[in-house]
């Protein structure tokens, strides 16, 4: 990750839309599209300001039909633009599934190279804020297995930034998930100008001996507390934020669990088809021989998300983390 030397205080939808001006200035063919990002400034206020500044032509408008400008947006980036476009909440994204899938990440192999989509998808994800049925999906494995798209998960405001900024720069399809509860839950100092975080690269979080803990988005917060109560009773965990969910990083993966010999695997979605299944598959294929326990997952439930007074059970908590380390270190 290249760093600029000063820093400024943010929220992650502060940094979400500082790395948005940021390739807005540096890239003319950068625009932004999506349901009342311009004079409303997005439901969550991540554009707000940049119509006004950057002009009706680089931050469009758009009527409320997912898969009308994602279907624009694709046409945009095959003929030279850079196009960011915003979906409300991940759950409104799947009337756009059709285009995502038939054109946006096949357009590179289908025309043996000749084109790419660089474009991104920025979706807000994840449970927690007491939305409303649809708004709380965490539906990332419908595009982690499709191959031809990107799908990154920043954790911290500093991720992404940089993140994003790799997103936009990158010559394909990415889908950007922010999660909800870290909009503005955490303040911390952020480059300024322009820098990147490599796609495709996870981070230590914290460093540890006994059991490592996989985690990304929101649950990076509530793993880390949880191996801090797991290192007051004597356990060490090291805990990875994978940061890019496709690809996967196999290396930190494999270096951190053949190291540890026990693993959790900590993330909302629902525990049938998740995303870590497809590491604890890593895991079998290349570490399986080192481990010392069953690799322990903490999901959410193979039920729709709930409404609110059952969305608390529904989320992994620090509490039901600690159990699955103290369950894998006594094994």
């Amino acid at each position: 990750m290249s760093i600029m030397t000063t820093t400024k205080t943010m929220t992650m939808v502060q940094a979400i839309t500082d790395g948005l001006r940021v390739m807005l200035n540096e890239r003319s063919d950068t625009l932004l599209l999506g349901e009342d990002i311009g004079t409303n400034g997005g439901v969550f206020r991540a554009t707000e300001g940049l119509q006004a500044e950057f002009g009706e032509d680089r931050v469009l408008d758009t009527p409320l039909s997912e898969a009308g400008f994602i279907g624009a947006a694709i046409g945009m980036a095959v003929n030279g633009f850079r196009p960011v476009a915003e979906v409300q909440f991940l759950g409104f994204i799947y009337p756009a599934y059709e285009q995502i899938m038939t054109h946006a990440s096949r357009l590179r192999s289908r025309t043996l190279g000749h084109y790419t989509c660089p474009m991104v998808i920025r979706a807000p994800y994840g449970a927690g804020v007491r939305a409303p049925e649809i708004h709380s999906d965490s539906t990332e494995a419908l595009f982690t297995h499709m191959p031809g798209i990107k799908v990154v998960c920043p954790s911290t405001p500093r991720e992404a930034k940089g993140l994003l900024i790799a997103a936009i720069e990158d010559p394909d399809p990415v889908l950007f998930l922010e999660p909800m509860q870290c909009y503005r839950s955490t303040r911390e100092e952020v480059p300024e100008g322009k820098y990147t975080v490599e796609i495709g690269k996870g981070r230590t979080v914290l460093e540890g001996d006994d059991v490592t803990v996989i985690a990304w988005g929101a649950m990076v917060k509530v793993a880390e507390e949880a191996a801090e109560k797991a290192g007051e009773k004597g356990i060490s965990c090291e805990v990875l934020d994978m940061r890019t969910l496709s690809p996967l990083d196999k290396d930190l993966i494999t270096e951190s669990v053949q190291r540890t010999g026990r693993t959790v695997i900590v993330h909302e979605a629902h525990a049938t088809g998740g995303v870590g299944n497809d590491i604890l598959a890593i895991i079998n294929d290349f570490s399986f021989l080192y481990q010392k326990a069953p690799v322990e997952r903490v999901t959410g439930f193979d039920t729709p998300v709930p409404y609110f007074g059952y969305e608390d059970y529904y989320l992994p908590d620090t509490g039901r983390v600690l159990e699955a380390i103290e369950r894998a270190a006594a094994y």
